[in-house]
C-alpha cells in the first residue's frame, strides 16, 4: 500500500516536503472554496466560483498555497489555461512566450486558446548554435540555485515588431519573470503584458515595474500564522488583472 502522508514535515528553509498525498492536489476543482483558518491545504476560489485545493508551503512568517501545474490533470490545466486567455485577450497579444520549465505547460494551451497558431519556448537548456547575448540569469522561489534562461536565435522572426505576451505558472518573488523581462529585452522585445495561472500573495510588487501589467486566472494573499492555523493577510492579495 503507498504511503499517503501530508505536508508535515519541513525542509530546508521551512518549505514543507511533498509526499505521495502531495499528488492528490490539482486534480480537481471543487463547488466552492472553504474558509480559514488553513492548516495543511486551502480551497481557492476561482473565476467561476469553484475552488481548487492547494497545499499550503511554510515559510516561517508566511505561508503560501501551492500549485504545480505540470503535476495538475489535463481538466484542471485547461481550465486554467482558459481563463488565462480570457483575462489577457484584451490585451491583443499576437504571440506567447513561455517561460521554463512550468511556464511550458500552461504557454501552448493559452496561445491555442487566443487562436495562435504557435508558440515561443525560452528554456534552460544551450543549444550550440544559440548565443550568450540572448540569455539571462534566473532563479526562483522553488528552485535554488541560479541557472541560465535562453532563446533560440532562429525563432526571433516570430516575436519581432509584434505583441508578446509573457506566460508563466505562477508569479510569487517575481524572480524568475523578471529574468523573462531581460531576456525579452535583450531581444529586442517589450512585452504587452506577464500572464500566470496564479499570482501568489505581493513580493513581486516592489520591484515590478509599474507600467507594465500582471494578469492572472486567480490570486491569493499570503498567509499569516493564527492560533488555529493560517489566515489570509488582505493587505497581500495581490492586485492583478482576472477574469470577468
Amino acid at each position: 500500500m503507498p504511503v499517503r502522508r501530508a505536508f508535515r514535515k519541513a525542509g530546508p528553509g521551512g518549505q514543507a516536503v511533498p509526499s505521495a498525498k502531495a499528488m492528490e492536489f490539482w486534480q480537481r476543482f471543487e463547488p466552492a472554496p472553504d474558509a480559514p483558518p488553513y492548516r495543511e491545504s486551502m480551497a481557492a476560489p476561482m473565476p467561476d466560483g469553484s475552488a481548487l485545493r492547494l497545499p499550503l508551503r511554510d515559510y516561517g512568517e508566511v505561508a503560501v498555497g501551492g500549485l504545480i501545474v505540470n503535476q495538475a490533470s489535463f481538466a484542471v490545466l485547461r481550465r486554467l489555461a482558459a481563463w488565462m486567455a480570457e483575462a489577457a485577450r484584451p490585451l491583443g497579444a499576437e504571440v506567447v512566450c513561455g517561460l521554463p520549465t512550468l511556464g511550458h505547460a500552461l504557454a501552448p494551451l493559452v496561445a491555442e486558446v487566443l487562436g495562435h497558431p504557435n508558440w515561443v519556448a525560452a528554456g534552460y537548456s544551450r543549444k550550440r548554435w544559440y548565443e550568450e547575448v540572448l540569455s539571462a540569469p534566473v532563479s526562483s522561489s522553488t528552485t535554488p540555485g541560479e541557472r541560465r534562461i535562453w532563446l533560440d536565435p532562429r525563432i526571433l522572426p516570430r516575436l519581432e515588431t509584434r505583441r508578446v505576451l509573457l506566460v508563466d505558472d505562477v508569479v510569487s518573488t517575481g524572480s524568475s519573470a523578471r529574468a523573462g523581462l531581460e531576456l525579452l529585452d535583450r531581444a529586442g522585445v517589450r512585452p504587452v503584458g506577464f500572464l500566470v495561472a496564479m499570482a501568489q500573495g505581493d513580493r513581486w510588487v516592489p520591484s515590478w515595474p509599474a507600467e507594465l501589467p500582471v494578469v492572472a486566472a486567480f490570486a491569493t494573499p499570503l498567509l499569516r500564522r493564527g492560533p488555529q492555523g493560517w489566515v489570509p493577510d488582505p493587505a497581500t492579495q495581490p492586485k492583478v488583472v482576472l477574469p470577468g
